[in-house]
């Protein structure tokens, strides 16, 4: 069987598609080494806790019982 020309009906992803795809994963590479320095920015509280408060909180004062 001979090989078929596409028709103007199909569609190929083509250069500009593998271009955009590749622009956007570049720009993944950045956003996450950006996003990596920013957690090396935060510093951990003092008391070395895991920032969760161990006794529960108190009721508001406004409250009716």
């Amino acid at each position: 069987m001979a090989a078929s020309s596409p028709s103007s009906d199909d569609v190929a992803p083509g250069v500009l598609g593998f271009l955009i795809v590749a622009a956007m994963g570049v720009a993944l590479v950045f956003l996450l080494r950006s996003m990596n320095k920013q957690f090396h920015k935060i510093t951990p509280p003092p008391d070395g806790s895991d920032g969760k408060d161990v006794k529960p909180a108190a009721p508001p004062a406004d409250t009716p019982r």
